[in-house]
């Protein structure tokens, strides 16, 4: 479930993950587990049809704007087709604010959270969801702080009540601790020898060496044996607070009801917390990184500066991001670097926008010996779309396709909520559902033109590779310089 803005970030590393991404304890009493999920599977087969039949984009119901007695806000999508009720929320405050030296505390907190919370010990407290079917899930992107809940509204008392113990009063308990601990070290030990964690860090470090978004989020064998008990209640205290809260409600229950929820699970939380403060970054560095690495195939991370989502242009760009790299089967480096060379296992673009940078990236993995041929390609590509754009035969049917695959993002209640708080982060407004369409379909050929001469560069591209290393001349990165045509959209995208 991670990621901040992560329904407007179109690549596989800042697409909200599944509900399983952080370490889980044993989960007791199998038997009844499994006959509780089978009902809600059924239950939420059943909803997903009727999500799909009458309740296919959000804007099909009206969004309410729900304010509890004490001010807490929600959107609500009101709908008793099914009794399910789907709750999202996210507080300020991700794996950025993890303390120097204690990298991997925000995520061994989404891992705690349900192991016992006020006067449900971990046992109990996972004995109490699996009794009445209860989903409940937290996890943290670069800056933010995840949690879901998805319960039957029979039993929605008892899911409001697990989920306001866990969000006020977790326990911390020392077991608990060691045992998320220990997941967490594993984890990370195993993955220390996989090339999409060397080519990630290698990233973090040369991008932007010293930010926090440097940091690996999962941390490191040191740090996580470093964090304490009271590491994690301070970013508990820090993180849970009312400030920048926002919640997405989709299902079963009227808005008089969820007003009385919202205080019963959020009231409570302090106003203000102690983050700190994460400055603005740039790309710090240009030019190709090698990283030696004892593989068959090369690992391959790019990237450059992006667009800010509110801009004005980022329609066109996520246009143009589409054809060139983000349209998967469809897009011309797959087609050209894969389909017709077959000089990479996958290959994609996108477009992320986080709190204190906006990026185009992308990857690909390529047997050794076609390394630099693959990187020649890519490279090639990029600056063709940059100097000729996309064609129109291409573009329309990128619009077609955006447009078309919509409704998919709403076809289950959960998904509707995810997508409430997302629009919520980034500051659309509730209409943004009925808009968005009318955007892509308002790009011109011509702004596809504009923009991509503006936002592609390939000179301008920081890419790193883990594998054999190759021969080449000069790997070393380089430090931007200005350019006498340097476009607006990189000096304006952080102000609008």
């Amino acid at each position: 479930m991670k990621t901040n803005k992560a329904a407007f970030h179109h690549g596989p590393h800042f697409q909200r993950s599944k509900a399983d991404s952080h370490p889980r304890a044993p989960q007791p009493s199998a038997s009844r587990k499994l006959n509780s999920k089978v009902y809600l599977t059924l239950v939420t087969f059943i909803a997903t049809l009727s999500m799909l039949i009458g309740l296919s984009v959000a804007k099909a119901q009206e969004i309410q704007e729900v304010t509890s007695p004490s001010g807490i806000k929600a959107w609500l999508v009101e709908d008793h087709t099914v009794p399910i009720i789907s709750m999202d929320f996210s507080f300020a405050g991700g794996t950025a604010q993890d303390a120097e030296g204690k990298e991997g505390t925000v995520n061994m907190l989404t891992s705690l959270l349900d192991e016992g919370a006020a006067d449900l010990d971990a046992k109990a407290f996972q004995t109490a969801l699996e009794k009445d079917a209860i989903k409940l899930g937290f996890d943290a992107g670069r800056d933010r702080f995840f949690g879901s809940l998805r319960i039957l509204t029979p039993n929605q008392a008892a899911g409001f009540d697990l989920l306001a113990k866990a969000v006020q009063a977790p326990r911390f308990d020392a077991d608990p601790i060691e045992r998320m601990r220990a997941t967490w070290i594993s984890s990370v030990r195993r993955a220390s020898t996989q090339p999409e964690t060397i080519v990630a860090k290698a990233w973090g470090e040369a991008a932007y060496p010293g930010h926090p978004y440097s940091k690996p989020s999962r941390g490191t064998v040191e740090s996580l044996t470093a964090i304490s008990r009271d590491d994690l209640t301070t970013m508990h205290k820090s993180i849970f607070t009312r400030q920048d809260l926002t919640i997405g409600v989709v299902g079963a229950i009227d808005a008089e009801s969820l007003a009385k929820i919202l205080d019963q699970v959020f009231a409570p939380l302090p106003e203000k917390g102690a983050l700190k403060v994460v400055e603005d970054v740039t790309l710090s560095s240009t030019g190709l990184i090698e990283v030696p690495f004892d593989a068959p195939q090369t690992t391959i991370r790019f990237g450059a500066p992006g667009i800010d989502r509110k801009h004005p242009d980022f329609f066109p760009a996520y246009l143009v991001n589409h054809v060139l790299g983000g349209g998967s089967f469809s897009s011309r480096l797959y087609n050209e670097v894969r389909e017709k060379r077959g000089l990479a296992y996958g290959v994609y673009s996108y477009l992320a926008d986080l709190d204190h940078i906006s990026l185009f990236g992308g990857g690909m993995s390529t047997r050794t010996d076609n390394t630099q041929q693959a990187i020649m390609l890519l490279k090639q590509e990029i600056a063709r779309m940059a100097k000729d754009g996309p064609t129109a035969e291409e573009l329309a049917e990128a619009k077609k396709y955006l447009i078309g695959s919509y409704p998919l993002r709403f076809d289950s209640s959960s998904k509707i909520s995810r997508q409430l708080v997302a629009v919520q982060n980034s500051e659309l407004g509730k209409d943004y559902f009925e808009r968005r369409n009318s955007y892509i379909e308002a790009v011109t050929l011509e702004d596809a033109k504009r923009v991509a001469a503006q936002l592609l560069n390939p000179n301008k591209l920081l890419m790193i590779t883990v594998g054999k290393q190759m021969k080449t001349a000069d790997t070393a990165p380089s430090k931007p310089k200005a350019a006498a045509n340097d476009n607006q959209m990189q000096q304006t995208a952080k102000s609008q």
